[in-house]
Order: C-alpha cells, then structure tokens, then sequence
C-alpha cells in the first residue's frame, strides 16, 4: 500500500513539529507548512526524513489572501493527500481583553479561526471523493481555553478556538458522505513556545502546577492523540473535540 501524505500547518514548531517526527516514523509522507522560521523547518524536514519521510516544507502565511491555496497547491504536487493538521496558531498576547490592541485581537482571529476554517474548506475540496479526492481525515486543533475562556490572559485567543470547535461539529456532519472525518483536539497548558511568542516565558512553570494532572503536557502526548484520530483506529469518530489537558 502507498504511504499517506498528510500536511500538517504550523508544523515546524511545537506541536505541530512533534506531530510530524511521530507521524513520520508511522510511515506518513508529510507536507509541513510554516510562517517564518526557515531554521526550524529545516531541522524538522530533516528528522522526518530520517524516519523515512518524503517530507516538504512550505513557507506560507495563512492569514495572506492566496496563503491556503498555495499551500495546498504544494500538498497536490507532493502526491494525493489523506490528512490534514489545522495546526497554526497563536495567543499573540497575555492580558485582559481591555487592554489587548485592536489590531492583536484581530490578528489572532484572523489567524486562529479564519485562516482555520480557509484551511478546513481546502482540506474538504481536496480530500473529498465526490471532488476526486480519496477521502481523508480532517484534525482542527483547538484549545482547553475554549471552554475556561482564558480570563485575564487571552479570551480572544479563546473565543476563537470555541469557533474551531463550532467547525468541527458541523464540518464533520457536512462532510461524512463525502469520505471525510472531522475531529479536534484540544490541548491545555503544553511545554511550547506559544507562551514566550505572546510574552510571558514563564507561563508553563506558573500555570502548569495548577492541573490536576501537577504538570503541563509534553507537546509529543498531544501528536499521540492527533495519530490516533487519523488512523483507522479511529474510523467511526467524527464530529467530536479530544481533549487532552490534565483534567482541566
């Protein structure tokens, strides 16, 4: 049988990097998409390829108009795609509402749900039979902050992520003819360097000790779950967010 090739965005990076390396010791293909860090992407293009990966990087910026077409574009010439990682993501910023700027609040809408659901309308057109695609699987990451709302930190980032949740309940339902699962997961407080971009470079010490679990998550205990929902393990669950936070 041919290897899938799965495009994973922001996976260069945290999560999204360990998502990659695991998938590609579990016999993926990847296509690999990332904003700005060329450094990053080399290292984990290479260590894919290692595992024994066909393995791209694509440097594209999801929230520029033409951004998830080319992406996309990239996963066509790579081979026929199966899975998709909606990945990319960012808070931005830590504090109140009131005092995050317009034009972060913006930003991180624009790049956490916007170009979230632009991702997710490319996944279906590619991936769906009925537009010749072979089926697949979709797997929108959100948030724990979905639902705790994030006070005092960064509710716009939370709002966002409820509406990738909103995406994967009725994506899922609109799309299950179509050959297509749409699933998310849910992380909470994970060791990346999502807080020091927005900040605040201490937030995994300061917060992790405050779940019931006593620690933050590793970003490979979250790739285990994103592996597990696009394997055929896992082929009668769609329509439903994983959550994997520590109990919190």
């Amino acid at each position: 049988m041919s290897r899938p090739l799965t495009l994973v965005t922001g996976g260069t990076r945290g999560i999204g990097a360990a998502t990659a390396r695991l998938l590609a010791g579990a016999g993926h293909d990847l296509v690999l998409g990332h904003a700005r860090d060329d450094a990053a992407a080399e290292e984990v293009r290479a260590a894919c390829a290692d595992l024994g990966a066909a393995c791209r990087v694509v440097r594209a910026d999801l929230t520029a108009p033409d951004g998830p077409a080319s992406l996309f574009a990239a996963a066509r010439e790579a081979g026929v795609l199966t899975g998709v990682v909606n990945n990319a993501g960012a808070t931005l910023h830590i504090a109140t509402l009131a005092e995050t700027p317009v034009d972060v609040v913006r930003r991180s809408v624009d790049l956490n749900l916007t170009a979230a659901l632009l991702v997710a309308r490319e996944a279906v057109r590619v991936m769906g039979r009925s537009r010749g695609g072979v089926g697949g699987v979709l797997v929108n990451i959100s948030s724990g902050a979905a639902t705790l709302g994030a006070p005092g930190e960064y509710v716009h980032y939370a709002a966002a992520k409820a509406g990738i949740d909103a995406l994967t309940v009725g994506l899922a339902q609109e799309v299950a003819h179509d050959g297509v699962r749409v699933v998310g997961v849910a992380p909470g407080i994970v060791e990346t360097r999502i807080h020091e971009d927005a900040g605040e470079s201490g937030r995994v010490e300061r917060v992790g000790p405050l779940v019931p679990l006593g620690r933050a998550g590793r970003p490979a205990e979250i790739a285990e779950a994103v592996a597990w929902l696009l394997s055929g393990a896992a082929s009668y669950v769609t329509g439903t967010t994983l959550r994997v936070a520590g109990g919190r």
